[in-house]
């Protein structure tokens, strides 16, 4: 018998956002690093201001995309999913998990993306974050282009088409009923972690950066929410003991 090293795995993200305990603004980023973490898997990280960077690897121009070897695998369901072929068994993929990582990529994301472009109270602090790298002048123009087309598209999901004060009462409410269902402990099927766990996670973590103080203390204040995200971030912080794929 022999033992081979796996692909050598690549993670193609945007920047270092810099804030402890965060590896990236995406919350589809983050997803991907701390599954390749709890999974056990060593890679590298290659950072672009932009998605469209990594547009030679996705057609799309979106991230993340994960290399394995020299497979391109695009889309953080499909990395989790490729994931689990090179680490079986690790994270949990029941129907079940399966759809609350759907309910989380979409339903959970759409206010995260309304807390950080739709919010006025948060929009000063990611226009600085996300535009700070472009010349003045572009900066001055730019920003308020590319907000107004991801209002629309909040308009267009539904969840900013009656204003603010409705979506903010809407999120409240998914909070509560988030807070109600989580478990006092373990994970979110009360069994292994799973991918409801990486992608929930994702989306309500990335709720707590300085970005948006006000949605990231209404997370705080659910207190068996927050005692599960404590113990997702826990088990999904660091590289466990790297596999190897035997032959």
């Amino acid at each position: 018998m022999t033992t081979n090293a796996l692909p050598p795995l690549t993670l193609l993200e945007l920047a270092d956002p810099g804030v402890p305990g965060f590896e990236s603004y995406s919350p589809f980023c983050l997803k991907a690093h701390r599954a390749l973490k709890y999974a056990g898997l060593s890679y590298a990280c290659v950072r672009a201001d932009t998605p469209a960077a990594h547009r030679p690897h996705n057609p799309t121009g979106q991230v993340p995309v994960l290399l394995v070897g020299d497979e391109a695998v695009p889309d953080s369901t499909d990395i989790l999913a490729r994931i689990e072929q090179l680490a079986p068994g690790r994270i949990a993929r029941s129907p079940e998990a399966l759809l609350w990582e759907e309910f989380a990529d979409t339903s959970v994301n759409g206010f995260l993306v309304a807390a950080r472009w739709a919010d006025d109270r948060n929009w000063p602090r990611t226009r600085a974050t996300f535009f700070q790298a472009m010349p003045a002048p572009v900066r001055a123009v730019v920003p308020a282009l590319v907000r107004r087309k991801q209002v629309g598209k909040l308009v267009a999901r539904d969840v900013w088409r009656a204003g603010p004060e409705a979506c903010w009462r809407r999120f409240g409410a998914l909070l509560d009923q988030l807070d109600a269902r989580a478990p006092e402990h373990g994970f979110w099927l009360n069994g292994s972690l799973s991918v409801a766990d990486l992608a929930l996670f994702a989306q309500l973590h990335s709720l707590r950066t300085p970005l948006t103080p006000w949605q990231g203390a209404e997370v705080e204040k659910r207190k068996r929410l927050s005692a599960w995200l404590a113990r997702v971030d826990a088990a999904t912080r660091t590289v466990s003991v790297p596999l190897r794929a035997a032959s």
